[in-house]
This record gives C-alpha cells, sequence and structure tokens, in this order.
C-alpha cells in the first residue's frame, strides 16, 4: 500500500497560556499542503515485528521515530500480530514547522487501519495519535481544521479559497519545544510587523513569531522581505518555523519569486511552491 503524507501550515495560531503539564492551551486553524512525504506499507509473512526503512540516514530507525511508535501504538490496541514493513521516503525536512512527523504518524495510523481492516473511527485513531504527538490528530481528520487544547482538539472546517503558497526555509532548523519555552518571556524585534494580516477571506497570524524572530533575525527579515514584494499577499512563520510560507497573489510567478529570495538573501535557501489541500 503506498500512501502520501501531507505537510501542513498554520494559517493562525495563538498561544493562550501555559499549562500545569509541559504544553500549552492553543487555538490554532492548520491547513494540510500539496508538498508529501511518501510511505510504503505491506504485510509480511515472517516474524512478529516492524521492519521500518527510510531514504534519510538522520531519521532514527527505533522507536524514537514516529512512525514507529505510530505502529507500535496501532498494534497494541488491535491485538494484532505486528507484522508489517514500512518504507519511508522523506520530502518534508526537519524542524521546518510544517508537521513532517506527525504527518508520517498518522498517515501510517490511517493505512495499517485500511490495511488489515480493523475499522477504528477517526477519533479512535486520533486518540491513538495525541500519545504520539500534538499534532498527529490533525491529520487524522484529512482536513483542513480548528485545533484547539494542545493541539489534539481537532474541528474538521472547509476553507474558502484554494490558496497558491511558497515555502521558504533555511538550512536550520527549530524545536517546536525551543520556541513554546521562550513565548511567554519574548521580546518583538523592533521594525517587524507581527500584526494579524487579513488576504483572501482569510486571518494569518502566529504567536510564536515573537521569540522565534527574536533568536534567528534571519527569519523576521525574511518575512518582511517577502511582504515587500508585489507577488505576495502574506507572508507568516508555520508553526515554531523555520519555514515561513507566503501566499500569493493571483496569476503571480511564484518560481520567480523564490529565485529572487535565494539570489537576494540566501543562495541556500530552500524553496517549494505548493498550494492547499
Amino acid at each position: 500500500m503506498q500512501v502520501s503524507a501531507p505537510a501542513k501550515i498554520n494559517l493562525s495560531l495563538k498561544v493562550l497560556r501555559r499549562r500545569d503539564d509541559r504544553f500549552h492551551e492553543i487555538e490554532t486553524l492548520i491547513a494540510p499542503i500539496s508538498l508529501c512525504d511518501e510511505i510504503k506499507i505491506d504485510k509480511i509473512n515472517s516474524g512478529k515485528e516492524i521492519e521500518f526503512h527510510c531514504d534519510d540516514p538522520s531519521v532514527p530507525p527505533d522507536e524514537d521515530n514516529l512512525v514507529v511508535r505510530a505502529a507500535t501504538n496501532f498494534f497494541a490496541a488491535t491485538k494484532l500480530i505486528p507484522a508489517v514493513s514500512i518504507e519511508l521516503k522523506k520530502k518534508i525536512p526537519h524542524g521546518a514547522g510544517l508537521g513532517g512527523g506527525s504527518s508520517d504518524a498518522a498517515t501510517t495510523l490511517l493505512a495499517l487501519n485500511r490495511l488489515f481492516e480493523t475499522n477504528l473511527a477517526r477519533d479512535e485513531l486520533a486518540e491513538l495519535g495525541s500519545a504520539i504527538g500534538s499534532d498527529v490528530p490533525f491529520f487524522i481528520f484529512e482536513s483542513a481544521a480548528l485545533c484547539r487544547g494542545r493541539g489534539e482538539l481537532v474541528t474538521p472546517i472547509q476553507l474558502p479559497e484554494q490558496l497558491s503558497i511558497l515555502l521558504l526555509k533555511p538550512s536550520f532548523g527549530i524545536a517546536a519545544e525551543w520556541a513554546y519555552s521562550h513565548w511567554q518571556d519574548s521580546r518583538e524585534v523592533p521594525g517587524v510587523s507581527y500584526a494579524t494580516q487579513e488576504f483572501a477571506g482569510q486571518t494569518f497570524m502566529n504567536d510564536l513569531e515573537r521569540p522565534v524572530f527574536e533568536k534567528f533575525v534571519f527569519l523576521a527579515q525574511l518575512k518582511m522581505w517577502l511582504l515587500r514584494q508585489p507577488e505576495v499577499g502574506v507572508a507568516l512563520l508555520s508553526g515554531s518555523g523555520s519555514t515561513v510560507f507566503a501566499v500569493m497573489r493571483p496569476r503571480a510567478d511564484v518560481e520567480l519569486v523564490a529565485k529572487r529570495a535565494r539570489d537576494q538573501l540566501d543562495h541556500e535557501l530552500w524553496t517549494f511552491q505548493a498550494h492547499r489541500l
């Protein structure tokens, strides 16, 4: 069985408070996008194990990997013999704020549910996923959604308009745990706009820009550079970064803007032209 695991962007992200556990209470509008990892899952006849392979050597091969954890949780919950081979091809960059690991885990749960015909409801799969990561339940519903709590309370919604999106990421990544832990005491960088943006009938904002931009000033510069480009309607950090995304105006030449960003800001900047699913 071959399946695609889509990346995501946060169209809005409000950090409401620090909770008594190590998480933060948030309210975020998330949308899946057309950048995807690829996962191949097959039953195996010999042994009682989860065989996992990935084309990215930096991805951990054992229970530290979210795909392996998802499969382990699935077999524990269904009491089936864990006999599968899983191959992961990575296209979503690490530490990017695009939810790659969480999407891989959720897509694995969905695929195993179909492959073994266990007929678990999405709510049941989301509960399994919430023990793996806060973004995993979002990806179970395969829809744009408003997510609350620490992200595990998912309300799927229909967004009004298709969006053309340019993703831009420098060579470094950012750990979500770091960004959230520095949110409360962070300050705004002078000359950088953190204001809510309105475009195409949608509101865009991200409270994690404050701690991230304070330490990683290049990302603040990247956002402000994008906002000065005539082809760009919105520029925003996705999640905890380090990806900044631009929502493009109609008929904009997306690749031209990507080339301009690499020429003027960083020749090694990773870019990807996507659309909202």
